[in-house]
């Protein structure tokens, strides 16, 4: 079959949920046998996400190939387990970025660069670049931001185009909000009105409406929205409010979300989608009676998607323990000696999160010393990691002055370090180990005991590294590097065989645990920390 292209833009109000209906849409395609990936189009001027504070924009996640992207991929990847790429996320920075070069190289033959055609044809040549490797079905495309803003006009535009060019071969998907006015005790249908008005402005026809709502919309509602908005009246559907995403794909095939796309591109809509091991994660999570208790203790746990790819691996490894996850944030630039134990003393086990620069890290090491004290089951992540080397060296090795040099620059025990050859580039993400790399676990270990395996390959995104140098000192003392990079023999795990479960990844297994293939290291943390509850009654 030709490849079909499903645009999804959004209207009203951001944040209603774009990348979650589309990974939903995927999913229900992907359950059907049909080879589908997504893709994100955001309308920011930065090149990627990675120098974004996550104040501005929450996580960024990591693909594979080394992408810095949004995290609205980490949802796709997680819905549909299909790894992205650097192809699956394109801002217009990277638009304007090839513009320009192209200009630069004479490309355009010394014509006049301007929005219409040279911008939209970089946009549209990116959105199928996908479509032509012949590996998929269905392209979802997502077009960030709000339909009416300055900065989506020229994607929109790119859009109008292609659904020109596509015909049957491409539908576009537009998701509204309907307000409930509460002094009124009524849904409003006027912003959904406008919105399609002013899609329908730059020449954009939705084929069909998903309705964001905290109530039930009735169906002569939507029968109204549909007539006002030249929508069929079966193409309106709503996104109602559920206590978990991961129960929208049910929802959206319920509405036969995924027969009508089938329908409306010429595709044989019969059977039902394959969801047995779907079901089977909802039912778990649905059915769990205990609760484990982790403490996430990061910098930035005011904002719900600092990190989200950790919360939903831990929420998945929870569900799959057949326990309702009880996630409590617990804030490092506050945390200290005096507190520590009120903090941390009823929890079944502790993460300490990712991050760069000072801000809140002393809270981190006191949080380790609390935990390796303890014997409380403990996952150091990335900077977690480096923090539980930090914290190892000045209250075991006897080296009180010990840091990073991310840190301190002059610390005379720099147990965490720039390789040599990273230390001349100033370039922001000139430095950064990025992407997957493969790590050997040592036969025996925890770690490898969790994976199952002695070979793994996870996702970087980190600048400062293990100083091997030390590593003789650590191992004398009970602190083992039981993961190595092969290649270039990079310290990637470490962990306290004498402890329970206190281990250390300089890689983000996060971002590679999805529904249907929880992180097993994750499994094997909440499985501890279980135990260790249950040893602590």
């Amino acid at each position: 079959m030709e490849t079909k292209y499903i645009f999804v833009t959004g209207g009203v109000v951001s944040s209603l949920g774009k990348g979650i209906i589309s990974s939903s849409l995927a999913c229900l395609l992907k359950a059907r046998g049909l080879r589908v990936t997504i893709q994100k189009f955001d309308p920011y001027i930065n090149i990627d996400p990675g120098t974004l504070n996550p104040y501005e924009h929450g996580e960024c996640y990591v693909t594979v190939d080394g992408h810095e992207a949004d995290l609205d991929l980490g949802h796709y990847e997680r819905f549909t387990n299909v790894h992205t790429t650097k192809a699956n996320n394109v801002t217009t920075g990277r638009i304007y970025q090839s513009v320009i070069d192209k200009e630069r190289r004479g490309d355009y033959l010394g014509k006049t660069v301007q929005i219409i055609p040279h911008v939209t044809d970089e946009i549209k040549r990116n959105i199928k670049l996908l479509g032509n490797t012949g590996n998929f079905d269905y392209i979802i495309t997502e077009i960030g931001g709000t339909v009416g803003d300055i900065e989506s006009l020229p994607y929109l535009e790119a859009v109008r185009q292609l659904r020109w060019e596509l015909g049957q071969n491409s539908l576009c998907i537009h998701l509204t909000y309907v307000p409930f006015l509460h002094a009124a005790k009524e849904l409003k249908t006027k912003p959904t009105q406008h919105s399609v008005k002013q899609l329908q402005e730059v020449g954009i026809q939705p084929d069909i409406l998903i309705l964001r709502t905290e109530k039930d919309i009735p169906a002569d509602m939507r029968r109204k929205i549909a007539q006002f908005c030249n929508v069929a009246p079966d193409s309106v559907i709503q996104s109602i409010d559920l206590p978990t995403i991961y129960e929208v794909p049910l929802k959206m095939h319920e509405q036969h979300l995924d027969e009508i796309v089938l329908k409306k591109t010429g595709e044989n809509a019969e059977g039902e989608p394959d969801l047995k091991a779907w079901l089977n994660f909802l039912h778990k999570m649905d059915h769990a009676e205990q609760t484990v208790s982790i403490g996430l203790v990061g910098k930035y746990v005011e904002l719900q998607d600092a990190y989200k790819s950790i919360n939903e691996a831990l929420f998945q490894a929870a569900t799959y323990n057949d326990r309702k996850l009880n996630l409590v944030y617990v804030h490092s630039e506050k945390l200290n000696e005096g507190n520590v134990d009120e903090k941390l003393s009823g929890l079944d086990g502790v993460i300490v999160a990712p991050g760069f620069g000072q801000r809140g890290i002393e809270g981190k090491f006191t949080a380790l010393k609390w935990c390796r004290e303890h014997d409380m089951p403990t996952f150091g992540i990335c900077l977690g990691m480096q923090c539980m080397v930090i914290e190892f060296a000045r209250n075991v090795l006897g080296y009180a002055d010990a840091n990073s040099t991310e840190m301190d620059i002059k610390t005379p025990h720099n147990v965490i370090d720039l390789m040599e050859d990273q230390k001349s580039v100033t370039a922001k993400g000139g430095t950064m180990r990025l992407g997957a790399y493969d790590c050997v676990l040592k036969e025996g270990s925890k770690a490898a005991r969790a994976y199952g395996s002695t070979h793994v390959s996870e996702r970087h995104r980190h600048r400062f590294e293990f100083n091997s140098d030390y590593r003789d000192s650590y191992e004398k003392a009970g602190m083992m590097c039981v993961g190595e990079n092969p290649e270039t023999h990079l310290v990637e795990v470490v962990e306290i065989p004498d402890l329970r479960w206190y281990i250390g990844t300089q890689y983000h297994p996060e971002y590679s645990s999805t529904v249907l293939n929880p992180n097993p290291i994750f499994l094997d943390f909440i499985k501890a920390a279980i135990e260790y509850k249950n040893q602590n009654k």
